[in-house]
């Protein structure tokens, strides 16, 4: 929040005081340009690690190791920065091995890392494919084998699950976003340690405190997703191609959730705006299929020199400062830009699901089997679409809503998570089957996702 996101010339100033041969980035760094520049300047090295998609000029590094970077033939372009960095480790262990580096020493066991990998791949939201799933599945084995870091297991108590029957849910939804909260919140220093650290006591006191920070983070984004509620209501008209979003009081650190629940409200592109400092606004910005945010940015930029004073990101996920006095210039090229990237079929919210569910297969053991695959962005586990009678509906904790529902004669529990509209007397749904787990008794629950009268 102080000094820009990657290796700026500001935090080289800051390294350089420590005097390094190199300065090594980890998911960071093929946009920084300027900063490898300063890094050059005071003959400091810089290896930079990636996989953000490189601009027109790549930083002048002595070593780039990116899988999408012109050139490179590695086929898991979907990789997160934390499996970058792994194999990095993977290929120099094996030149030390060559080098006959290990012949008096017991050799770095580094499949001890695979938890880390493992929540760094979920958490990044990168799609799993056939490289990250074989990641995925090897963390997630050395999880529940009980190996895994003590900072894992103790945020795991504090979010209540059993790092033993730990699943793909957890890394993204109960240990990523504690992490996360540290780095949003205050120093991102504490969620390192609580990885880092082979004390399960200092591990314990770190996870309970980054419980705090995240419950602190919730509570935020309630009033951030308020607002922002509240401005959609008050829309004349709906969004056009792509939404843009400001109010003085966000914190910048939670913008880019509420762009990502903006967006599912509205199936749009959706940048949400903060207060960097008296004069910039930093913004983070979530995209939808068939519209490459990254893409749009950098269109932007192009067509209106100065406008965007930094950005960097995916095709789904991007951020970007801009000056305050420049919003409204922004929003218009950025909308307009939408528009001519976005293909009406796009904008159209399609659900597709894997059809009705026999009644028998909506059981506890077919949730447990689902439960204990690998599922996530681009490999999404099973949804399945049926019409239900809403027997019984109440709010549960303040933005949920509870479900008694029934079909064929089967009465079944339900959750309708971040949403208080009422429901109809009659819906088709779409949904997911999950495992509720409550004072120790497991139960089958459908985790509706969407919905509409019948």
């Amino acid at each position: 929040m102080e000094l820009g996101y990657g290796l700026t010339p500001e935090l080289v100033d800051i390294a350089a005081r420590l005097a390094p041969d190199l300065l090594i980035t980890v998911d960071n760094g093929i946009a920084s340009v300027a900063g490898v520049a300063r890094a050059k300047s005071l003959g400091i090295g810089t290896l930079i690690t990636d996989h953000h998609l490189p601009g027109d000029t790549l930083p002048d590094a002595e070593c780039i190791v990116n899988p999408n970077q012109p050139g490179c033939n590695f086929p898991s372009k979907a990789i997160a920065g934390v499996g970058v960095m792994f194999y990095v480790m993977l290929a120099l262990r094996a030149e030390l091995r060559a080098r006959k580096a290990f012949e008096n020493k017991t050799e770095p066991n580094l499949a001890a890392l695979t938890d880390l990998v493992a929540l760094g791949t979920v958490a990044d939201v990168v799609p799993l494919d056939a490289n990250n799933r074989i990641l995925v599945a090897q963390g997630l084995k050395r999880l529940r084998s009980g190996a895994a870091k003590a900072g894992l297991a103790a945020l795991a108590r504090a979010g209540g699950r059993d790092i033993a029957r730990a699943n793909c849910f957890d890394l993204g939804f109960i240990l990523g976003p504690r992490l996360n909260a540290a780095g949003r919140l205050a120093d991102m220093g504490l969620g390192i340690e609580c990885l880092v650290t082979d004390d399960e006591a200092r591990a314990a006191n770190c996870a309970q405190e980054l419980d705090r920070l995240n419950r602190e983070r919730r509570r935020i984004e309630g009033e951030m997703l308020d607002a922002a509620s509240a401005a959609l209501d008050g829309l004349a008209e709906p969004p056009g191609a792509a939404l843009t979003m400001f109010q003085p009081a966000w914190h910048q650190g939670v913008v880019g959730l509420i762009a990502s629940r903006v967006r599912e409200r509205v199936h749009r592109p959706v940048i949400c705006f903060a207060k960097a400092n008296s004069n910039e606004l930093r913004g983070s910005g979530r995209s939808i299929p068939g519209f490459h945010l990254r893409d749009a940015l950098d269109l932007v930029a192009k067509r209106s020199p100065g406008l965007i004073l930094r950005f960097g990101g995916h095709a789904q996920a991007a951020g970007l400062t801009i000056e305050e006095k420049n919003l409204e210039k922004f929003n218009q090229t950025f909308e307009q830009v939408a528009g001519e990237l976005l293909p009406e079929a796009a904008r159209l919210r399609v659900v597709e699901t894997d059809g009705e569910l026999e009644s028998a297969y909506r059981s506890l053991e077919m949730a447990q089997m689902l439960e204990s695959q690998i599922w996530g962005q681009g490999f999404p586990p099973p949804l399945f679409c049926d019409t239900f009678t809403v027997e019984k509906q109440r709010v549960v904790g303040e933005r949920h809503l509870k479900l008694s529902l029934r079909k064929d004669g089967q009465r079944l529990e339900a959750m309708r998570f971040n949403s208080l509209d009422p429901m109809p007397a009659r819906v088709r749904a779409a949904y997911r089957l999950s495992v509720n787990e409550f004072n120790g008794l497991k139960t089958v629950q459908l985790t509706l996702e969407h919905h509409q009268p019948t």
